[in-house]
């Protein structure tokens, strides 16, 4: 991992770091008009009450940060259709960014949930801690069935234990029972959020398999479903299309950036959009518009999102 991969990004990101990962800062820059998504905690209202127009004040940014990985590890993470899992996937993207941040002396820590907020590792720097951090995924045990996810589990609990401004990666295939959207509109008001959503090609179109067993990974419920029938696929084809609808919308209303993996992509590649993407829309923003596809909530991935897998199909 350091060689192939940590190691081409670390030199690919080489000028990008104070755009990628922004610090908080206290010296104060500039003054600037206030525009859609700043943050109000900004606002110079003495300026802003002597021009009758807002502005924001703007700072250094200061390079150290920490950084949070708030983690889904319920058992619809274990599905993936070809080599790799969407857990391995997750795990291997916790592994890169982690190491990349504290190779330039920043701070990472880890929420891992499973039906419940069950580990916390605290924030640090340094490689024996990444180390550390990768040993408790991979010594996980195997997630047991359970009740269906909610996501409002993993991040209720992350207001009140981040305290300081960070950047918060939410690592999950955001299949989960609605309520989420509300509390990571919280979280974004406070910190840096990425939303890393991971997904599998088969979420997203059903192959003709003939008659297969299709079980959700969590609740052990099983369907018997044809897949050869023609009509039976572009419903599940349809359905996927309007989950795709309502998560956007979802992102949107809560104002995060979303970097979108699947088990078939090349990880070194998808970091690389998203960082380019999000340099970008920082850019457009700072010269005072944006188009449509870079505004905060976008789909940071440079192509057409996937879809994530319907709750009835998890782990098919």
């Amino acid at each position: 991992m350091e060689w192939t991969v940590i190691r081409r990004l670390d030199g690919l990101l080489q000028g990008d770091y104070q755009t990628l990962f922004r610090g908080v800062g206290l010296d104060l820059a500039d003054l600037r008009e206030y525009q859609y998504h700043d943050d109000v905690r900004y606002i110079d209202w003495n300026v802003t009450a002597r021009l009758q127009t807002p502005y924001v004040r703007e700072y250094h940014e200061d390079r150290e940060i920490a950084a949070w990985f708030l983690l889904d590890q319920t058992a619809s993470m274990d599905f993936g259709s070809r080599r790799r899992s969407k857990r391995s996937v997750s795990t291997d993207f916790v592994t890169v960014l982690a190491r990349l941040l504290t190779r330039h002396g920043n701070r990472v820590g880890a929420m891992c949930y499973d039906g419940r907020v069950d580990t916390i590792i605290p924030t640090r720097s340094g490689r024996r801690h990444v180390l550390h951090i990768l040993h408790r995924l991979l010594a996980r045990p195997v997630t047991a069935r359970s009740a269906a996810t909610n996501l409002t589990d993993l991040l209720r609990p992350a207001l009140p234990l981040v305290r300081r401004r960070s950047l918060l990666f939410v690592v999950s295939d955001f299949i989960s029972e609605p309520g989420w959207v509300a509390p990571l509109g919280h979280l974004r008001q406070r910190h840096d959020v990425v939303a890393v959503r991971l997904s599998d090609p088969l979420e997203a179109e059903l192959p003709d398999l003939g008659l297969v067993v299709v079980q959700d990974a969590e609740t052990g419920e099983q369907l018997f479903v044809d897949s050869h029938d023609r009509a039976f696929r572009r419903r599940f084809a349809a359905a996927a299309e309007r989950r795709e609808t309502a998560l956007r919308a979802a992102f949107q209303q809560a104002g995060v950036d979303v970097l979108e993996l699947s088990t078939d992509d090349d990880l070194v590649e998808a970091i690389l959009r998203f960082a380019d993407l999000r340099k970008r829309r920082r850019q457009l923003a700072a010269s005072g518009g944006l188009p449509e596809h870079l505004e905060t909530g976008a789909w940071l991935d440079g192509t057409q999102a996937r879809v994530p897998s319907s709750t009835g199909a998890r782990g098919a």
